[in-house]
């Protein structure tokens, strides 16, 4: 090995050398693991800069190479005993961290590139493997996997290492890498399949638990602690501030740092998302995909179809598949508060490590963050899958720090994507299951909403905003969506509320009957339509379209019951306490008329015409000098609420929804999760290579850009990049 130059400091002929090792690195001859060539390489001081031209040339010179080189496999397998070293001196001499830098840095920008340029169903071109004739040092095995020692040392680093101004670095660079070799979810389907390849991957998935849950612990603490990288430390590399120059071989780990040599970029830009942490939410991105992985294998039996032997003398085999348990969601699920743990009380203490976290500042967080999807999807992820967690939610006196950011996202619904719309209203739906959070969020007052622009909103429950927000959704989707998933999950919210309602504020009152009343239009409008569609006769044409509204009429019908049900609930189990919502229904009780005899609606109606009745006859029957104002009405129904006993009222069962995640949740959450990495990530992927999820460069359907929105200064407010599904 002695044509590899060496490698002199802080003189001219550095990079002369960095030149020569890295195209030696990338061309045809195979150096041995044991060859000094590798420790020059790593520990180059990195000054270099490339245009992104002969970056290019360089990987495509690479993966044509690697076949028989395997200098991929070997380099991970260095990078596998520099984690070593590095664990084992903790707090070593920064050379050990900087040869680890170096070669995490150079696996990610090759691994990538071959992973994305992939020809192959399973990714050969990985090679993933030493020759045969490959001479190895005495101490290494042979037939251990690379995949399996390189994420076995990935993964105990970042789980046994804290984050420090020495390590941060390191730490960076690891969880951009663990994206990278991630990234071969993108080439298979959205319906996870035994066919798929995802070497790393599956290498995490098969790691014990107690490392499992180590590193679901840090990757929580990151985003918990947002821990900054040092200056100190991103200023040894003098590379990363040189911004006049376009750096290509930079480390990704510095906050100036991205993978600028790549054909495509879905960065997003916004100053909404609260405070945006570039390790904070890198641990939020491989969390997110570690815990949504689903690995579909085939089960020992199989089934064998004879059922038609005459059409084939081969009988048609059939095999079963299951998913794998998922032990990185599992560590979530079990997740505990590091100030209580209910096993203590109980007894029943858990088996196997549990992850321990500040539930107090995870919650806190987590309120801060919620304008950004991720966060979003990591609040259900807890609320959905973890009990513990969800019911220190329920007993927070501050639900206000959740709920105020979730109310004013779905106030901005225009300006979201409909996914994060769902996972919004379905972790409002998880919570209103909860009768002690129902009462809850109408004890709490709000002095003032400012984002809310239509009406002024003094001295609104959180309960009361809650209404109105979920009527508005409700409203906007009617207009815009139309998607009955989002109509059903509001109203199922809003039934859930009904029971516990507390002085609903007389906006929400006036909503909540105006709910009814554009529903009600809505069902009138598709009655008429489908009343005409019969009366002309249409043809066979048309019978298919009288089919489609008879459905659409069923949909509305049911939504209007559930409508009818929530202001059941309110008269028969909290009128006393919601004089407005009796002024609110007196005040449009004409829209209620037309469904009186109406079969579905009829025994319902009874209910709130037993109150009207009630309030009308006391009215008709005082004496009123002069007429009646809206406080005069008011007044007399506060008064009058003192003696309503509920005489004549029908109890009806309660309604409660409960939310059920989906019997196949991986075919929606894959793509979301790995759309949401991309659009966040810093890191662009070869958009011709993605099949998980559609993707339209050329016509600019499935992934475009927002106008950027400005605000009165002219200062830019947010650019979104958003995929749709």
């Amino acid at each position: 090995m002695g044509a590899v130059p060496s490698t002199p400091r802080h003189t001219s002929t550095t990079a002369e050398a960095a030149e020569y090792l890295i195209g030696t690195f990338v061309g045809e001859k195979s150096f041995p693991l044991a060859s000094d060539f590798w420790q020059k390489l790593l520990e180059l001081p990195l000054t270099l800069r490339w245009s992104s031209y002969r970056v290019q040339q360089a990987c495509e010179l690479f993966a044509q190479n690697n076949h028989h080189t395997r200098h991929l496999a070997k380099i991970l397998i260095h990078l596998s005993w520099c984690l070593q070293e590095a664990v084992r001196t903790s707090g070593a001499p920064s050379v050990v961290y900087l040869k680890a830098i170096n070669a995490v840095y150079f696996s990610s920008v090759f691994l990538k590139y071959i992973i994305e340029n992939s020809q192959s169903d399973n990714i050969e071109e990985l090679c993933l493997s030493l020759l045969e004739n490959e001479p190895v040092p005495k101490d290494f095995m042979t037939d251990q996997r690379i995949e399996n020692l390189l994420m076995h040392n990935v993964l105990t680093f970042l789980g046994s290492i804290d984050v420090s101004p020495t390590t941060s670095l390191l730490h960076q660079e690891l969880l951009n890498f663990m994206l990278v070799a991630m990234s071969t979810q993108l080439l298979s389907g959205p319906t996870p399949g035994p066919k798929d390849v995802n070497p790393f991957l599956d290498a995490a998935m098969s790691q014990e638990s107690l490392l499992v849950s180590s590193v679901v612990h840090r990757l929580l603490l990151n985003y918990i602690m947002r821990p900054r990288l040092p200056s100190s430390t991103a200023a040894s590399y003098s590379i990363f501030f040189e911004e006049n120059q376009p750096g290509v071989l930079q480390r990704v780990g510095s906050a100036a740092a991205n993978f600028v040599l790549l054909p495509f970029n879905y960065l997003v830009n916004s100053n909404s998302e609260g405070s945006r942490n570039q390790l904070a939410d890198c641990s939020l991105h491989v969390l997110l995909v570690l815990i949504h992985y689903h690995k579909c294998v085939v089960s020992d039996e199989s089934i064998t179809d004879r059922s038609d032997d005459s059409a084939s003398t081969d009988p048609v085999s059939k095999v079963n598949t299951y998913f794998t348990v998922n032990p990185y969601s599992k560590a979530l699920e079990n997740a505990r508060d590091i100030e209580f743990d209910r096993a203590d009380i109980e007894g029943n203490a858990q088996n196997g490590p549990v992850v321990r976290l500040p539930f107090a500042s995870l919650f806190d967080t987590l309120g801060m963050c919620l304008a950004d999807e991720t966060a979003v999807l990591l609040l259900y992820s807890l609320v959905q899958g973890n009990s513990d967690f969800l019911e220190y939610v329920l007993v927070r006196t501050d639900l206000d720090t959740l709920l105020m950011p979730i109310l004013e996202t779905l106030y901005s619904a225009s300006r979201r994507t409909s996914n994060q719309i769902y996972m919004l209203l379905i972790i409002l739906l998880i919570l209103s299951q909860d009768s002690s959070f129902n009462a809850s969020i109408h004890k709490m007052i709000l002095p003032g909403v400012p984002w809310y622009k239509e009406h002024l909103l003094h001295q609104t429950s959180l309960g009361s905003l809650m209404v109105i927000i979920l009527i508005r959704t409700v409203q906007y989707n009617l207009s815009k969506l139309r998607d009955v998933y989002l109509h059903t999950t509001c109203l199922a919210t809003l039934a859930n509320m009904a029971p516990h309602v507390h002085r609903l504020s007389a906006y929400a009152s006036q909503r909540l009957v105006s709910l009814f009343y554009m529903l009600s239009r809505k069902y009138n409008k598709l009655v008429e339509l489908r009343d005409d569609k019969l009366q002309t006769k249409a043809i066979s044409t048309g019978d298919g379209l009288v089919e489609d509204m008879s459905a659409e009429l069923q949909i509305y019908t049911d939504f209007l019951r559930i409508v009818f049900e929530i202001l059941n609930a309110i008269l028969t189990y909290a009128l006393p306490r919601n004089p407005e919502v009796v002024y609110a229904i007196m005040h449009r009780q004409e829209v209620f008329q037309p469904f009186k005899s109406h079969p579905r609606f009829a025994e319902l109606l009874e209910n709130i015409y037993n109150v009207l009745d009630f309030f009308n006859s006391r009215m008709d029957a005082q004496r009123m000098d002069g007429e009646w104002s809206v406080e005069k009405v008011l007044l007399f129904i506060i008064n009058n609420c003192r003696s309503w006993r509920g005489e004549g009222m029908k109890m009806f069962t309660q309604l409660h929804f409960s939310y059920e995640q989906e019997s196949h949740p991986e075919e929606f959450f894959i793509p979301y999760v790995w759309q949401l990495v991309l659009s966040r990530c810093g890191f662009s992927f070869n958009a011709d290579a993605i099949t998980l999820f559609p993707v339209d460069m050329h016509a600019n359907k499935e992934i475009y850009y927002d106008e950027m929105n400005t605000n009165q200064n002219g200062e830019l407010n947010e650019q979104r990049v958003q995929f749709d599904p």
